[in-house]
């Protein structure tokens, strides 16, 4: 069973299959058709709703893709849709400024634009417009065009949204507190099994007996079983009720990430001390998929083109995993063995993400080549980190996605930089070396020599940005 509220409504859910997705719930058991389905796949916005969890005494709201969202993960939570923004007669202000500004067209992914600036003008008063362009940067329009929909975006979060919701704020976060379980509770139907714990150590307990379960964080590529492949996932693990997986800190000498984070909160609390790992974040897919979407969840399903990996492998990073009880440390570096397989034994998944504090003189940089600035999937990512001292490249860590069957670490190229002069030889050797540690695929994104003349033209780049002091250390984010 599990309990959320629609709008102001509690639903409780007994029998449901966890397969089920949001969107799916939406249309076809509550015959709320505004949320439109377009792609099935987190990618072009229409079906963006938004989910309110009480965070400090508050509600706050983040968009996601229903698509995408089992229905599970409602749990605890406040669902919006737009069929829930009307108050009385009138539209609500958000639905107004779309249509005062002229910012619909067709109609088709209009709700999930009404959806999206929902979120952020509950998050934001007055956005600059790179906030704007962020919030908008998951919904594709094929007809209208942007400039209306970003001038209603402008209008609406120029003052504070005062609305039902804000009205009821104080009600809302008692309902939603009062559904807190610590229980373990359980979807089961069709023969489908979900179990959400709210501990570690319930997790651990029920991994280890149902070491055939598949975990599942955010869903964001999971999912995708469900709504492109038809395929049905039998048993469940969810773990996003699991605050202790959640957790971003520090220590002494680490950065310290729960598995579970959502890639928002890491991208945020990152950002003040890894400018280039939080704002290659920001270039993670589209808003909606990074609120859901975890760190542990994208090494874990060891895609080669993942993003965060290499940047996880640039700094050195080590994984902290759990069978039972039991504990053990993995670097990073030896975690992935081959095309979507991992060092993770049965029943043993991803506790914290460790990232090593880089010493002062570290000069780290990332890039990721797409064929699109924003909500696209790499082509290559590539992370460069090195200390520059006396004249010479030290301890050089170069790491790749979209290079080889797992992301990697490029060894022969660093050792041709280690101990090396910043020069021209230095660049050209180590080149040459990336030659040797890449055999790239060629697919649909880019050819092998296509691949491999972008990885030896960002380690110019990186030489380019260390030769040229001009430039702010840590930060890059640009399109090659």
């Amino acid at each position: 069973m599990i309990q959320f509220l629609y709008h102001d409504r509690l639903m409780t859910e007994t029998q449901c299959d966890p397969n089920m997705t949001v969107l799916h719930w939406l249309r076809r058991r509550q015959q709320q058709t505004g949320t439109k389905e377009g792609c099935a796949s987190g990618d072009c916005g229409a079906c963006t709703v938004a989910l309110g969890r009480v965070v400090a005494g508050r509600i706050r709201y983040e968009s996601a893709n229903s698509c995408l969202l089992p229905i599970s993960q409602l749990q605890g939570c406040q669902l919006l849709s737009v069929d829930s923004l009307k108050q009385s007669s009138q539209l609500h202000p958000v639905q107004q400024s779309l249509a005062d500004c002229h910012a619909s067209q067709c109609g088709f992914c209009t709700p999930g634009f009404v959806m999206s600036v929902f979120t952020l003008a509950k998050q934001e008063i007055a956005p600059d417009r790179h906030a704007i362009n962020e919030a908008l940067g998951g919904n594709l329009c094929r007809c209208t065009g942007y400039r209306p929909l970003v001038e209603a975006a402008i209008k609406v979060c120029a003052v504070p949204l005062n609305d039902t919701f804000l009205r009821n704020e104080q009600q809302t976060v008692q309902q939603l507190q009062a559904l807190a379980n610590p229980d373990v509770q359980s979807l089961n139907e069709a023969g489908h099994q979900l179990w959400l714990p709210k501990t570690v150590s319930q997790l651990a307990a029920l991994y280890q007996a149902n070491p055939q379960a598949q975990l599942i964080a955010g869903g964001t590529d999971l999912m995708l079983q469900v709504t492109q492949q038809f395929r049905a996932l039998p048993a469940l693990i969810a773990l996003h009720q699991i605050a202790e997986l959640q957790q971003c800190s520090q220590s002494d000498d680490h950065y310290i990430i729960g598995a579970a984070a959502p890639i928002t909160d890491v991208a945020h609390f990152l950002q003040p001390m890894l400018p280039a790992f939080g704002r290659l974040l920001q270039r993670f897919a589209s808003q909606q998929i990074r609120n859901l979407g975890t760190c542990g969840g994208n090494i874990a399903n060891a895609s080669p083109i993942g993003d965060i990996p290499p940047l996880l492998l640039a700094l050195d990073a080590w994984l902290l995993v759990q069978q039972g009880e039991q504990l053990r440390r993995v670097a990073l570096a030896d975690f992935f063995l081959d095309y979507r397989k991992t060092q993770l034994r049965p029943g043993e998944f991803i506790r914290t993400i460790h990232i090593p504090k880089p010493a002062a003189m570290t000069q780290l940089r990332a890039w990721k080549v797409s064929k699109r600035q924003d909500d696209d999937i790499s082509t290559v990512c590539g992370t460069f980190n090195a200390q520059f001292t006396e004249g010479v490249l030290r301890a050089p860590r170069v790491a790749f996605g979209g290079m080889a069957a797992i992301p990697k670490r490029a060894a022969g190229c660093e050792a041709a930089l280690n101990g090396q002069p910043l020069n021209e030889q230095t660049l050209e050797v180590a080149c040459a070396a990336l030659t040797q540690d890449f055999q790239p695929l060629s697919d649909f994104r880019g050819s092998s020599a296509y691949r491999l003349a972008v990885a030896q033209n960002l380690l110019r780049r990186y030489f380019a940005a260390l030769q040229d002091h001009s430039q702010p250390l840590e930060v890059s984010d640009d399109v090659a």
